[in-house]
């Protein structure tokens, strides 16, 4: 045989070996994701007189 062969077989068999020690199991409570996000936005604004004045004498513009 060849030495390919001889290492094919030694893989083949520790891979056998090990087969069996794999537990996969589910857990006892359910799975809980906590996404507590808490988004805030603050939004300035600046107005330069004319703007200021124009708003005051049209208010129904917004």
């Amino acid at each position: 045989m060849r030495p390919t062969t001889y290492a094919l077989m030694a893989m083949l068999t520790l891979a056998g070996g090990l087969g069996g020690c794999v537990n996969i199991s589910a857990p006892d409570k359910p799975i809980q994701i906590n996404l507590n996000i808490n988004v805030t936005q603050e939004v300035v604004y600046r107005l330069d007189n004319d703007a200021k004045s124009l708003i005051q004498q049209n208010p129904g513009i917004f």
